[in-house]
């Protein structure tokens, strides 16, 4: 996997612009995650909170396939407040850097009218390629 980022897009700041894969392992495509608790149940009471409970939700489903955060080849992340989540940007970095690391796969942030839970104020989504 290499994660490809041209000069003249501009130097990308919590995301990769692009990342290739040359047929090095098994697509893993990871269902949205929310901030559900095994009762399924949101928990968490403001955005960064719920982030870190998405994501480590998707990392356990990845895990199950075999995967590790490294394998994490695109993600969405759908957004309710996109100024609340914005403002919050630093602590939801340090919260991608603990659980992933610091590469990161392409993404996109999209801002939604609001979530399948309606208490939810983030999901996560992504494709993995798993050696």
């Amino acid at each position: 996997m290499e994660r490809v980022n041209p000069a003249e897009l501009g130097p990308p700041s919590g995301f990769s612009h692009a990342v290739s894969v040359d047929g090095a392992g098994r697509l893993v495509f990871l269902a949205g995650q929310t901030a559900l608790d095994a009762q399924g149940r949101v928990v968490g009471d403001d955005v960064v909170q719920q982030f870190e409970r998405a994501l480590a939700n998707l990392l356990r489903a990845l895990s199950a396939c075999g995967g590790e955060p490294a394998h994490l080849a695109s993600l969405t992340v759908y957004i309710v407040d996109m100024d609340d989540y914005k403002a919050r940007a630093r602590d939801i970095g340090a919260v991608w850097r603990r659980l992933v690391g610091r590469e990161y796969p392409a993404m996109a942030g999209v801002g939604v009218a609001r979530l399948w839970d309606a208490e939810a104020l983030v999901e996560v989504q992504g494709i993995a390629v798993v050696p």
